[in-house]
């Protein structure tokens, strides 16, 4: 044992002299004997509704109409897209933070690359639906209803837009992930059945996890005919995890549901602070017209971005979009209250040997 022991050692020390050696040959290959560390940042992506008194929307702004302020701090728009007509590139705006500084030593766990600083995404918005399969939909025929419309509200939906379809009670079935493909949706919303009590906000934080995995606009669309009764998640967290990924949540329920106060009063607060919209329907036709008022609504949204400058502020941080013209002033504006940051990611190159 001993022997093994010392024989060991003398391992460990001999790679331990390798690795001195391998570091050591490394920097002075380097120019000035440092690499080049880069500190990059996270786009912040808004979905903005501007409307009227009326309630009819107001198009054709351009990027130079808005104002973004996080916790007081003005921001420079990075992107901007209306509706469907894709994104485009803000020509003033300045650039992600890339902070290059030259330092000897790269820092311990940085990520191998900086893949989730966010590039322009294609036209159109990822849509994920949220189907309440519990038993409280099984009540005057309303779950074929709901799957009418549901299933209406995805034909209706235009190209450029990409589905996925989940359904819930007390588990949570991915039934169809995301995909152009409408026919395989609207087998996964037939596809449903009955299940037992609603873990609606369990299912909600799911959908946003799953939604967050893709980049450029997405929203999660719910379904849900009664309050949840078997979840373990508190629906605040859900509301914050949604906020800080920039997700608008639209839900429908029925009358039933907004008879509980409770549910109401979170479903109001759950979409407003998200930038959607609740909607309350006491029949069929009340859904359908749900479905349409979602449709329209992200058909004539403005996809704004930005990159955050410098803030000392690591927790929750306020939103503010304001119309710059004072005669736009008029007009109401929805979109996301705030959100929490991840934190910058630091990526460490080696630099160019001197010629």
């Amino acid at each position: 044992m001993a022997k093994r022991c010392a024989l060991l050692s003398t391992a460990v020390l001999i790679l331990l002299s390798c690795v001195t050696v391998w570091v050591s040959s490394g920097q002075g290959s380097q120019d000035n004997g440092s690499s080049v560390i880069r500190v990059f940042v996270s786009m912040v992506q808004l979905n903005v509704a501007v409307t009227d008194s009326k309630g009819n929307y107001v198009t054709g702004l351009r990027p130079s109409d808005f104002m973004i302020s996080e916790d007081g701090i003005s921001q420079n728009v990075a992107t901007f897209e209306e509706g469907n007509e894709g994104s485009q590139v803000v020509a003033d705006s300045p650039q992600p933070v890339s902070a290059t500084v030259h330092h000897p030593v790269v820092p311990r766990n940085a990520p191998a690359d900086a893949s989730e600083t966010t590039a322009p995404a294609e036209s159109g918005a990822n849509v994920f639906i949220l189907f309440d399969t519990s038993n409280y939909m099984f009540r005057h025929r309303g779950f074929v209803f709901a799957q009418d419309a549901i299933a209406e509200f995805v034909r209706s939906l235009d190209h450029p837009y990409r589905v996925a379809f989940y359904s819930y009670s007390r588990d949570f079935f991915r039934a169809a992930s995301l995909t152009p493909d409408r026919s395989q949706v609207l087998r996964g919303v037939r596809g449903t059945v009955n299940g037992d009590d609603s873990a609606l906000y369990n299912a909600l934080l799911l959908t946003l996890k799953d939604a967050a995995q893709y980049s450029g606009r997405k929203v999660v669309v719910v379904f849900s005919n009664g309050p949840d009764n078997s979840s373990m998640v508190a629906p605040e967290d859900v509301d914050e995890l949604a906020q800080s990924e920039g997700i608008p949540i639209y839900m429908i329920s029925t009358r039933d549901a907004q008879l509980d106060p409770a549910s109401s009063a979170v479903f109001g607060r759950m979409t407003a602070s998200t930038g959607g919209e609740s909607y309350f329907a006491k029949d069929w036709k009340d859904q359908r017209d749900a479905f349409t008022s979602i449709r329209e609504d992200l058909a004539h949204l403005y996809f704004l971005s930005y990159y955050p400058k410098p803030n000392p502020n690591k927790g929750w941080r306020a939103i503010n979009v304001n119309l710059a013209d004072p005669k736009l002033k008029k007009y109401h504006l929805r979109t996301r209250s705030g959100y929490r940051p991840i934190p910058a990611h630091v990526t460490v190159d080696a630099a160019a040997p001197a010629e």
